[in-house]
């Protein structure tokens, strides 16, 4: 397994890194996305939409499960999935995901234990953000920072199968180009 660390610094960062990836994939790719509520897993999707060149706007599938974006010229379409009312195996067939993987590249939220049988050759992406703890200040007041969000994220890439041979130099090249652009950018 290949892992590739990269820190953005704000929404627009971690979407431009999504469009980078979003340029790089092909039908048949399975990309699983963690992370806690409001990491940014759907702006990180976002971007991969774009990059993909899909028609209408990515929002979270959580309400309707999954969502299918056709491309809006050549290239497979987006099937973007919440799978976190999903409890089992049996659950997950109703999705039907694997009917369109082959011509599709398959965007999974919250499906970490449930997905991972649907493909072997799969890129694993952790989506984190700062969260939790109380600041004391000087009014005595308390200020609880689970709620608050600087935009930072933390995303870490695992590379599951050959498949994804050699896609972390180009994702490492767009976070260096986006870091020289002023974006405040690091990857590491």
């Amino acid at each position: 397994m290949e892992k590739f660390v990269c820190h953005t610094q704000n929404a627009d960062m971690t979407r431009a890194l999504g469009q980078a990836l979003g340029e790089c994939v092909r039908a048949g790719d399975l990309i699983m996305l963690r992370g806690g509520l409001g990491a940014g897993k759907t702006t990180f999707t976002q971007g991969i939409g774009h990059g993909m060149n899909i028609r209408g706007q990515v929002a979270s599938p959580t309400f309707i499960v999954a969502r299918l974006h056709p491309p809006l010229g050549e290239g497979p379409a987006l099937i973007h999935a919440d799978a976190y009312r999903i409890r089992d195996l049996d659950d997950l067939e109703t999705l039907d995901l694997d009917s369109t993987l082959d011509e599709s590249v398959t965007v999974v939220e919250w499906g970490e234990g449930k997905t991972e049988a649907l493909s072997s050759e799969r890129l694993e992406i952790d989506v984190e953000r700062a969260t939790g703890g109380y600041v004391q200040c000087d009014d005595h007041n308390v200020i609880d920072l689970e709620t608050m969000d600087d935009g930072q994220r933390r995303i870490v890439f695992t590379a599951h199968g050959t498949r994804w041979d050699g896609i972390f130099e180009a994702l490492r090249a767009r976070a260096d180009f986006l870091y020289q652009q002023g974006m405040s950018g690091s990857a590491s």
